[in-house]
Parts: structure tokens; C-alpha cells; sequence
């Protein structure tokens, strides 16, 4: 995109009203992760800064988020006396990301199933809810993540902090009820930090504050691994990358439908790749594209990349000189904004519409969603996509099914020629012609040999007709032998007709048709007919 006076003016606007709206949100995930609110923003800054120059969605905000939050908790309280390590995890995982992009696997991600993306972002939502209930009445935020507060709700009735609570309360409430046309000159979240900051210095100061912030240039976390170590550092690097991706190209797909262009997703994940990489090295939280803060800078103005570097900036000199400011913040403030996040993560459309959506997807969400918080993300993925796996091979069978057919009588309505009706008409219903059109998969493999089977039963010549048979996969061409076999040893003559292209390379490769004779393959059904004829006696 040419950058042009308007164009730069957008990009300015965009990325001050991006860095307004990613300042309070970028502390709260730092709080809600266990490393600090300055982590937080040393992950905007440079998840924020290296994806928008280096990545492949010009309009994109990124940087800390949801559920790259809720991953990294679980990375920080298992390496809690060993908080490097933890940010050799977040490097490694953007390195990870970069080779996904050096790979050009970005486009598969768009492969994931809704049901899935649904119930794991939903699951995230709810987990970031559940671990914010105890901050949001004054308490510490308990250890094992969201089972770890349920845990403690029976207690808390007795130990709330009542100004906590007032506090909090009302975050959310500006959250949720700021009007739209205050949001243009000041973003919610930032309402929700400065009303909430107000109230605890002013009014109700007994709830519980951040306290000691660093301030200044980070330190350098050189990542340093050993072969000990290796698979403890790899998985939750993983899910980082995978979570990061889906994330960040999930954010890209709604960028191009506001900006009306299409995002490059392998240099995205090459940007997210880097920028994470930057974050592990200065002790940052990893980050991803976020989608409020990318609609924010859209609706502002920002189109190119410069918005979301200028965004980055901004937070960095905020985070040079913020620390004395920061340190008043109460943590309630910070749990009301989390809990409007966590609420707006949940994908409510699709739970809207869960009675009308099929019933095999709803489960497939639930399964995932529940996973995801009772276990873990991993978990939940791997489950969801097997899940959904076996959903979308039940669809292919009964679709792939409709295409096995067969005739007898030349009456019958298949689709056949003048002339072949007339060749198999002479024939009175000794030859069955079965037609084998589509694609076959190993989604219907175990059905089609009794399909076949069936429909071709009886009858002591048969045709084959896989004139429209697109394409044959291996589990599908071994389910071809296997009927071509059992037909034959019931003493019929089989014969192929039609096979070309893809399905012809498949079965000759593997060998399918070397048990029938090679007159018995034809290029036309007629040709089929004509020749399985010869062999009959006159009717």
C-alpha cells in the first residue's frame, strides 16, 4: 500500500488509539500470567514492534493475549524457580513459529475445524473468567490454574475484600456499558484502568495493589537448553507456536474483511515468529495478532504496517517511565477488565445457535471446550481434532456412498446412452452394470465392498463403470480389490470400464486390477457391454 499523506495520518491515529486500548490489557495479562504487569508490556512492545515489520498483515496489532496468557501461566507456575527457562520456552516457540512460515504450513491452519477453534477459544474464555474470580474479590490468584479457584469458592464468602470487590465491580461495569461514542477518545479498557485507579487511591484503598513495578530498559534472558531439559521445553513451546499461529492468522481473516485485502499467512507466522523470539529474550510475554486492538487501529485509521510498529513505540515509552504510576493499580481493576475479556472470548454466536447446528460439531465443541479447561490445551486440540476427524469421515462416507449404483435392465434411469440401453437389452438382465462415480476415500472403504457387493449380487456378469470415479484413494482401492476378489470367487466375470486419470493411476499402481484378465478393462461401457456380450449366450 503506497503510504500517502491520509495514509500516514491513519496509521498515526491508529497506532496511539492501539497503544491506548493495548497499555491496560497488556498489564493485566502480565498480572494474570505470574510474571508482572511489566512483562506485559515488554511482550507488546516487542511482539507488537517485530510482527508488524516483519509480518504479513499490514493492518495487524499484535501482542499479548488471551490465551497465549493463559498457556504462559502454566509454563510460569511450572518453572517458577526457574523463570529463564520459562522465556526460553517463549523463544523457542517463535522460533518454532518461524519455521512454520519458512515451511509455508500457515495456510493449513484455515484446515482447523470451527468446532474446534470454537470450543477452544470458548474454553480459554472461560478459563481466564474462572482464574479472575479470586483477584476479582481481593484474594491472591490460586495455584492449579482454573480448577485450583473453583477449589477455593467455598471459603471465599469469608475472606472478601469488600473494596475489592466495589472496585472490580465497577471496572467491569465500565467495560461493559462505556458508551460507543466515548469509546473513539477513550477505549473502555482504559476508562475501566483509570476509574478503577481512582476509586482505589481516593476511596477504597483497602484492596490490594500491584506494588513494586520495574521501570527501564529490560534484561537480557539468553535461553539456554540442555538435553536434560529438552522435552519439558518443547511441548509448551509447541502449543505456544500452535496456539500462536491459529491466534494470529485467525486475527489476519478478520483484518482482511474490514481493510478489504489478503494477508500473506506464512510471513505472518514468520513475524509472529520473531517477535516472539524478541519477547523470550527481554522477558516478555508471547504474543499473538489481537483482534480488538487490530479492529481498534482498523477503525482508526492504520492500514499499513507503521501503525502497529508506532503502537509498540508508544507502549515503550510508556513502559520507560510508567513503574510509579503502575504501582497503585489495584488487582481487582485488573481482574473486572480480564473478566470482560474472558466474557467476550466465548464464542456466544455458536452457542446461540447450538439447537440448530448439527449434533456431532455441538459435541466436538463441548469436548473441546471442556478439555480445555479441566485438562489441558494440548489435549483439548489433539482430542478435537481426532473428534472432529471422525465427524467430517462420517459425512465423506455417506456422500462418497451415494455415488455406488447399479442397473440391470436397460429401463432403468442411470444416466445411460440410447446405445448402451440398446446393447444391454439384448442381454435380458444377465449383465449388471454398477457405477462408481466421485471420489472414494478411506472414509467410505469398509462400506463400499459391501455397498458393491450388494447391489451387484446374483448376477454372473458385471460391469464396473468408473467412467466418473474422480479420484481413489489407497484405502478405497484396496476396498476395490477386495470386492473385485470376492466377486470373482463367487464365479462372476468382472470387468472395469471407463478408468482413467487419477483413479487409474491408483489402482494400476498398486497392483488392483492384475487378478482380472485385460480384456476385461475397456475404455467405454459400451465397449464393456459389448464385450462381456460375446461371452454370453445368445439371449
Amino acid at each position: 500500500m503506497r503510504l500517502d499523506a491520509k495514509t500516514l495520518r491513519g496509521d498515526i491515529f491508529g497506532g496511539l488509539t492501539a497503544a491506548v486500548v493495548a497499555l491496560p490489557l497488556a498489564m493485566a495479562f502480565g498480572v494474570a500470567s505470574g510474571v508482572g504487569p511489566i512483562a506485559g508490556l515488554y511482550g507488546a512492545i516487542a511482539v507488537g514492534f517485530f510482527a508488524a515489520v516483519f509480518g504479513g498483515t499490514p493492518a495487524q496489532v499484535s501482542g499479548p493475549t488471551g490465551p497465549m496468557t493463559v498457556v504462559m501461566a502454566v509454563v510460569v507456575a511450572d518453572h517458577a524457580d526457574n523463570l529463564p527457562q520459562a522465556f526460553a520456552i517463549v523463544f523457542l516457540g517463535g522460533a518454532i513459529q518461524m519455521a512454520f512460515g519458512f515451511l509455508k504450513v500457515g495456510r493449513y491452519v484455515s484446515y482447523t475445524p470451527y468446532s474446534v477453534v470454537s470450543g477452544f477459544m470458548s474454553g480459554i474464555g472461560v478459563i481466564i473468567i474462572l482464574i479472575q474470580t479470586l483477584p476479582f474479590v481481593g484474594l491472591a490468584t490460586a495455584s492449579g490454574g482454573p480448577v485450583g479457584a473453583i477449589a477455593q469458592w467455598a471459603s471465599l464468602p469469608a475472606r472478601i475484600n469488600l473494596d475489592a470487590l466495589i472496585i472490580a465491580c465497577l471496572s467491569l461495569g465500565v467495560m461493559t456499558f462505556w458508551p460507543n461514542r466515548l469509546r473513539a477518545v477513550l477505549p473502555s479498557p482504559l476508562a475501566a484502568l483509570i476509574v478503577g485507579t481512582l476509586c482505589g487511591v481516593f476511596i477504597f484503598s483497602g484492596a490490594p495493589i500491584i506494588a513494586d513495578v520495574p521501570t527501564g530498559l529490560p534484561d537480557l534472558h539468553v535461553p539456554v537448553f540442555s538435553l536434560a531439559n529438552l522435552p519439558s521445553i518443547v511441548q509448551p513451546a509447541l502449543i505456544l507456536a500452535l496456539l500462536g499461529s491459529i491466534d494470529s492468522l485467525l486475527t489476519s481473516l478478520v483484518a482482511d474483511s474490514i481493510t478489504r485485502t489478503r494477508h500473506n499467512s506464512d510471513r505472518e507466522l514468520i513475524g509472529q515468529g520473531i517477535g516472539n523470539m524478541v519477547a523470550g529474550l527481554i522477558g516478555g510475554l508471547p504474543g499473538a495478532g489481537a483482534t480488538m486492538r487490530t479492529v481498534v487501529n482498523v477503525r482508526a485509521g492504520g492500514r499499513t504496517p507503521l501503525s502497529g510498529a508506532l503502537h509498540a513505540i508508544v507502549l515503550l515509552a510508556l513502559a520507560l517511565g510508567l513503574g510509579p504510576l503502575a504501582e497503585n493499580i489495584p488487582h481487582a481493576v485488573l481482574a473486572g477488565i480480564l473478566m470482560k475479556v474472558g466474557w467476550d472470548i466465548i464464542d456466544w454466536d455458536y452457542l446461540k445457535r447450538c439447537r440448530r447446528a448439527p449434533r456431532e460439531k455441538v459435541l466436538v465443541m463441548f469436548v473441546t471446550l471442556g478439555l480445555t479447561v479441566f485438562v489441558d490445551l494440548i489435549t483439548a486440540v489433539a482430542v478435537g481434532l481426532i473428534l472432529a476427524g471422525f465427524v467430517t469421515a462420517k459425512w465423506m462416507e455417506r456422500e462418497e456412498l451415494k455415488g455406488v449404483t447399479s442397473v440391470a435392465l436397460p429401463e432403468d434411469e442411470h444416466g445411460l446412452s440410447e446405445t448402451e440401453r440398446d446393447a444391454l437389452r439384448k442381454h435380458n438382465g444377465q449383465i449388471a452394470v454398477v457405477f462408481l462415480r466421485g471420489r472414494f476415500s478411506y472414509a467410505s472403504a469398509r462400506e463400499l465392498i459391501q455397498r458393491a457387493h450388494a447391489v451387484s449380487a446374483g448376477y454372473k456378469t458385471i460391469i464396473y463403470d468408473m467412467t466418473n470415479a474422480a479420484h481413489v484413494d489407497t484405502s478405497a482401492a484396496l476396498a476395490i480389490e477386495g470386492f473385485l476378489t470376492t466377486v470373482s470367487d463367487d464365479g462372476a466375470e468382472c470387468y472395469i470400464a471407463g478408468l482413467s486419470g487419477d483413479a487409474a493411476d491408483t489402482l494400476n499402481a498398486l497392483g488392483v486390477l492384475e487378478r482380472i484378465p485385460a480384456t476385461h478393462v475397456t475404455p467405454t461401457l459400451l465397449d464393456a457391454i459389448n464385450t462381456a456380450g460375446e461371452r454370453l449366450a445368445p439371449a
